[in-house]
């Protein structure tokens, strides 16, 4: 049934794929899941207002947020199809598209967001972006998306023991599963939007997210324990389609370039300002905020790292990632 709504979906967009303007100007249709008050989507209006600036008025951003063209996973076929031109994605989203970009989602891979930065803006991260591209999914860029960290309903996890016996939402991603798994818990993939009814009726226990969107996404109303374990550092990926990319000249690329260099810059701005607003504002609604002490959570998470020791080419990555650390 998915399948055929998104091939039902392609054949309705395909029509205004980078669609040209009476005027000769070109609109990019981007889809994202995000709440508009999020901070990837606040950069995504820079984005185009800055490239509609740059390129002269030539080159427009039209925007459909809120999943109103589908889940990460949808969008993401859509645009394979040439049906939709850029996206925002998880990490944990792509890795099921791009598998070389699933060493991002293993957990207690950086120390620290300036670690993760110096990696993703770095060679390693561009050549996680380029390994898309043969899947007709070209990388752009990472927005800082924060750290995961689990929340439940009723009790808060203070261990891998807390989670034994617990129903855990992830992301559709291989290395989520069993990183709950490695913890004791049952991994249980839902969509983002259907998590919070999925919370309140109780079919699962808690979620994994990073604090701006347990804020954003008002599942503090029904998970009043937010533990920062910082178990995983999953970025965002800004991704367009190659088929699309493909018919804009070197000058049009060169002006989506600089402004989502612009946009990157400033979502990671409005980041760090978006993570303290949604602890206070948690906080003030009666969540009760967790520091667990980490090291057994990374004890019980280092089998995961075993299963890429035959992989030479991803095992070497995770090496360099690993000695770029403070």
């Amino acid at each position: 049934m998915k399948l055929v709504r998104t091939v039902l979906w392609g054949v309705f967009l395909v029509q205004f794929s980078g669609c040209m303007q009476d005027d000769g100007a070109k609109t990019i249709r981007l889809a994202h899941g995000l709440d508009v008050n999020h901070s990837v989507h606040r950069a995504m209006v820079k984005m185009g207002e800055d490239l509609d600036s740059i390129s002269g008025g030539k080159l427009h951003v039209e925007i459909y947020p809120n999943q109103q063209l589908g889940t990460e996973r949808e969008i993401l076929e859509l645009i394979q199809l040439g049906s939709l031109d850029m996206t925002k994605v998880s990490v944990a989203t792509l890795e099921n598209f791009a598998p070389k970009t699933r060493i991002l989602g293993l957990p207690y891979l950086f120390e620290s967001r300036e670690h993760a930065f110096n990696v993703l803006d770095g060679p390693i991260g561009q050549a996680l972006l380029d390994n898309s591209e043969e899947f007709r999914l070209k990388g752009l860029g990472y927005y800082d998306a924060g750290f995961r960290s689990f929340y439940t309903e009723k009790e808060p996890v203070n261990s891998p023991e807390d989670l034994k016996g617990l129903k855990i939402r992830v992301m559709e991603s291989v290395t989520a599963v069993d990183m709950v798994k490695s913890l004791g818990g049952s991994p249980t993939p839902i969509s983002w939007g259907e998590l919070y009814t999925s919370l309140q009726q109780g079919v699962v226990d808690g979620a994994e997210n990073n604090l701006p969107s347990f804020y954003l996404s008002r599942h503090y109303e029904v998970c009043p324990y937010y533990s920062l374990d910082e178990h995983t550092f999953s970025p965002d990926v800004l991704i367009v389609g190659t088929s699309f990319w493909d018919k804009l000249t070197a000058k049009e690329k060169e002006w989506v370039q600089e402004a989502v260099k612009r946009s990157l810059k400033h979502q990671r701005k409005l980041w760090a300002l978006s993570e303290a607003e949604a602890l206070e504002e948690v906080q003030k609604a009666g969540v009760k905020i967790s520091y667990p002490d980490k090291e057994p959570f990374i004890q019980m998470t280092k089998e995961m790292y075993s299963t890429y020791e035959n992989d030479e080419e991803l095992n070497k990555m995770i090496q360099q990632i690993k000695s770029m650390a403070d």
